[in-house]
């Protein structure tokens, strides 16, 4: 393999952030999607090769930490890396700096890999996938599981076309462009995201419709669980939860 650590610059464009002009959260979690689709392709497990071991990558568990919100036209540089394999999971960091080298914003994220037709999780000891991960001492914890909560809160969301990926179930961007919709610009305007942790729990196909329970506690912090309609089979009721943490009154 190459360099462990894998570099990318991108400029931030308007479609890329939000009415207030900051960075979506979405697009944080797509920018660092794609630096590590581009650094596996490099490997050799891009989504092409992998679906011909009937394998795809799947992200089951990210936590995103805030310095700062970069606004739309700078140019800013990713530095991503995989971390050790743990038995159930191929870890990644990802750091992000500015034009004058400050932190932004720094993630882990846990990847997996599923069989492409049993969309059954494969064990990274029985993949026959390896990655030699590297361990620099400022990686983010692991994220952990999340109760679900009895937000008070509800609204109804169908998975459209727009929402769905190569691998035919919703982004996982995405979500969060859902849970950012939960709450109003009024309150976005005055509140800069400072950290977020989204766990992946269900696979979501186009015209689903899911129920999003939500509530807004002090801190301020937002839960959000996304839950289909009664029947589903045990195990997939949940198909998402969601925690941001906000900065008050920062633009």
């Amino acid at each position: 393999m190459d360099e462990p650590i894998y570099r990318k610059q991108f400029t931030l464009y308007g479609n890329d952030c939000d009415c207030f002009g900051r960075v979506k959260p979405a697009t944080i979690l797509g920018m660092m999607q794609e630096s590590a689709g581009e650094q596996c392709a490099a490997w050799h497990m891009s989504w092409e090769e992998m679906a011909e071991k009937d394998l795809f990558w799947a992200i089951t568990r990210q936590t995103v930490e805030v310095t700062r919100l970069p606004r739309a036209y700078e140019t800013i540089t990713i530095e991503t890396w995989p971390m050790p394999a743990t038995r159930v999971a191929y870890p990644r960091a990802t750091v992000v700096y500015d034009a004058e080298g400050k932190e932004l914003f720094r993630c882990i994220a846990l990847w997996i890999l599923m069989d492409l037709n049993s969309r059954a999780m494969v064990l990274p000891g029985k993949s026959g996938v390896t990655v030699n991960g590297l361990l620099t001492g400022s990686e983010l914890a692991a994220p952990g599981s999340m109760a679900l909560q009895n937000a008070p809160l509800q609204m109804r969301r169908t998975v459209r076309y727009s929402d769905l990926d190569v691998n035919g179930h919703m982004n996982n961007c995405r979500y969060m462009d859902w849970v950012s919709d939960t709450l109003p610009g009024t309150f976005h305007a005055s509140h800069r995201v400072s950290e977020f942790t989204v766990n992946y729990l269900s696979e979501a196909r186009e015209s689903e419709e899911l129920r999003l329970q939500f509530q807004l506690s002090d801190g301020p912090c937002l839960g959000v669980d996304a839950l289909r309609n009664e029947g589903a089979s045990a195990g997939h009721e949940r198909v998402f939860s969601a925690r941001v943490l906000f900065d008050g009154g920062v633009l």
